[in-house]
Order: structure tokens, then sequence, then C-alpha cells
């Protein structure tokens, strides 16, 4: 019979092949030496430096657009995919955001939308992490019903004219490129944007108390005038964005494990070390059951985590298992963070630990890519057949 192990206590690396633990491995230990020995800085100044040579780094060990196919992109299977983002996550949710945004939304959508050329022309550089992409589909006034968009492209000739604002974009002031969802007098269509076209800004977003070691913008756009094959040819309609969403969602399942796994083993840490009333404070049942409450949430989500990856292997993933997903993990992710802050006392405030720097980036993991309420709904309409969003 195996040993019990504290850290995986269900043994779930039994499940994972060789390249799937080399794959883990890889991304574990870029995180532990380029991001954990400065993040706590970062966050606390509210700036991520440096972020294209981090995107390059991240290019070079093939986690950007890690599961797609061609193009310079790794091809590897969606358990591997989030395992890295499990691994990204564990070091900072702002990290494993600046991934998934490169690779679930930007290059996803040029992927599964784009034409030859678009594909030739950006995912090659955006899989190095040369270039940066950013995914507009949030406004200041719209946010859960992406259908009210705002922001317009009228045709001109052969020629579009881009109108409108984007919020809360994640890489936006970095990009080279966005991908930007407006409304159309043929429907809603996706833009490959070059960031450098006249009348496209990207004004930085400051004061966040969350995801501040991320870069976050909003996207300006004053009679952005593109060509005709700026424009996705493979999609109309609000499919397109909520395709690319199903994608990046998946990966915030295994990241809300990663961030809720720090947590919990920064708690497991402290409670074996820190002595009240003449022992450690792991030795009291109080705080035992506040652990082993927390190991049941966590391993049982990275659990699901890998149920809902072979489903998408597999091809028979639903939105709506995302959706369960999703809100699971994360709720649960919060709830492991506040619980391992109670273990560290006063010390759970500091950034000397990790465990309020995730708790405050989940809250925004909460909200964004489908607030609970919207999942909770989409999960509602599956399990009823009744359609309550309206």
């Amino acid at each position: 019979m195996s040993a019990f192990l504290p850290h995986d206590p269900l043994g779930l690396d039994e499940l994972l092949g060789p390249e799937d633990l080399a794959v883990r491995d890889t991304v574990r230990a870029w995180a532990a030496d380029r991001v954990l020995p400065n993040i706590a800085q970062w966050y606390e100044s509210g700036e991520l430096p440096g972020i294209r040579e981090l995107a390059r780094e991240l290019g070079g060990i093939g986690a950007l657009g890690m599961s797609l196919q061609g193009y310079g992109c790794a091809g590897a299977s969606a358990v591997q995919y989030g395992l890295a983002c499990l691994e990204l996550e564990a070091a900072d949710s702002g990290i494993r955001s600046l991934v998934s945004v490169q690779g679930s939304l930007a290059m996803y959508a040029i992927w599964k939308y784009g034409s030859e050329e678009q594909k030739r022309r950006w995912l090659p550089g955006m899989a190095a992490g040369e270039l940066i992409g950013c995914f507009g589909l949030t406004e200041p006034d719209v946010g859960s019903d992406p259908g009210a968009m705002r922001t317009y492209a009228k045709r001109d000739g052969t020629d579009w004219v881009l109108n409108g604002r984007k919020m809360w974009i994640t890489n936006g002031s970095v990009a080279a490129v966005a991908v930007v969802w407006a409304q159309t007098d043929e429907g809603i269509r996706g833009f490959a944007v070059p960031t450098d076209t006249p009348g496209f800004s990207a004004p930085e977003i400051k004061h966040k108390w969350s995801l501040r070691a991320s870069v976050t913008s909003e996207l300006v756009m004053d009679d952005v005038r593109l060509p005709a094959d700026a424009v996705l040819p493979l999609v109309t309609g609000l499919k397109g964005p909520l395709g690319c969403l199903s994608h990046a969602r998946y990966g915030i399942i295994w990241g809300s494990m990663g961030a809720a796994r720090a947590s919990f083993e920064s708690a497991l840490d402290y409670a074996r070390t820190r002595e009240q009333f003449g022992k450690p404070i792991g030795g009291f049942q109080l705080t035992q059951a506040k652990l082993a409450d927390m190991a049941l949430e966590l391993h049982k989500g990275i659990l699901l985590a890998h149920h809902l990856g072979r489903r998408m292997d597999a091809g028979t993933l639903r939105p709506e298992q995302i959706s369960f997903g999703k809100l699971n993990n994360v709720r649960e992710a919060i709830e492991i963070c506040r619980t391992a802050r109670t273990i560290l006392g006063a010390n759970g405030i500091s950034l000397e630990y990790p465990v309020m720097r995730h708790a405050t980036n989940l809250e925004s993991v909460l909200t964004y890519e489908g607030t609970v309420e919207m999942h909770q709904l989409v999960l509602g309409k599956a399990l009823t057949g009744l359609d309550a969003f309206r």
C-alpha cells in the first residue's frame, strides 16, 4: 500500500502520464524561479515589470496557446494546459491571466475563427511571446449581457470603421493585436486590430485592489479604420466570443485550484510550526478540522478539473459543464483562502505569505469570464429546461 501524501491525499498524480508531469514540473519550476521571488513586490507596487520578457519566457516553455495545433503552438492536451494554469495561478492569478488571455482568448479567437492569412500573421509571434494579444469584449456599461455591446463597426467602401470602448482588458496596454468584438449591420463580428492603428489607444487602469500584478486596460477606438481582411471571417454572432470564453473558463477551473493549493500549503506549514499553549497549533482539533475541510475541497476541485480536462480532450465537454467547474472551483478556492487566513492569524494579511494576495485576486476571478449568477443561471436552465436570464 502506498503512503499517504499530504500534498496528494487522493493519489491524483497517478492520473498523469510522463508528458503531463513534465509539463507540470516545467511550469512549476519557471514560476518558482521567475515569479515567486518577486510577486509580493510586484503586487504591492501594483505593476508587472518586464511583462514582455516574461511573455517571451512563457513562449519559450510552450505555455502560450499551448493547446492549439500548428503555427508554433505546442499542441498540448487540455489536461496539460490545465496543469500549466494551476501552476501559474499557484504563483499568482495575474500571471495565469496573462497566459489565459493570450492563449485561450486572443490566440484562440484567431486560430478558431480567423483566416489562414491572419493565423500566419499573428499566431507564430504570439506563441513565441514576441507579440502580446488582448481580447476586447466587456464594455464600461456592458458586462454579463455582451449582446448589448455598443462598440460598432461600419463598412466604408471596402474598409471597416470601428468606434467604441472596452473595459477591464488584460494585456491591453502592452498588446500588439487586440481581438475586438463589435456590432455590425450583419451581427456581432470579431476584428484583429493592430494596436498601432490610428485612433486606437489603451490607457492602463490603476488603483486596483485585486490582480495588482497584471496589466489591465481600457480600449478606446475612435474612428479606427481597418482593411476588409481585419474581420475574423469564420464566425458571426455571440457564439464567437462565447466560444472563446468557454476555452478560457476551462483554464480558470484549474487555475483557481492553484491559488487554493498555495494558500492551503501555506496554512499547513504554518500550523506545523506556529506554537500556542505549548504546542504547534496544528495539534489542536479545531485547526485540524479546518485543514481537513480545506484538503477535501481542494482535491475534489482538482479531481473535477481532471475529469473536465479528459472530457475536453475527448471532445465531449459541454459549456454547462464548464460553468459547473468554474462556479464550484472559484467559490471553493476563495473559501480555502479565507480559512487559511484564519489559521495564519494576523500574519495572514501580510504579503510575506501568499494567502491574502490570492484571496483578493480570486475576488476578480469570481466575477470575470462569467459571474457566479451567470453560471448559476446556465446550470439552472440546463437542469430545468427553463430560461431565467430574462
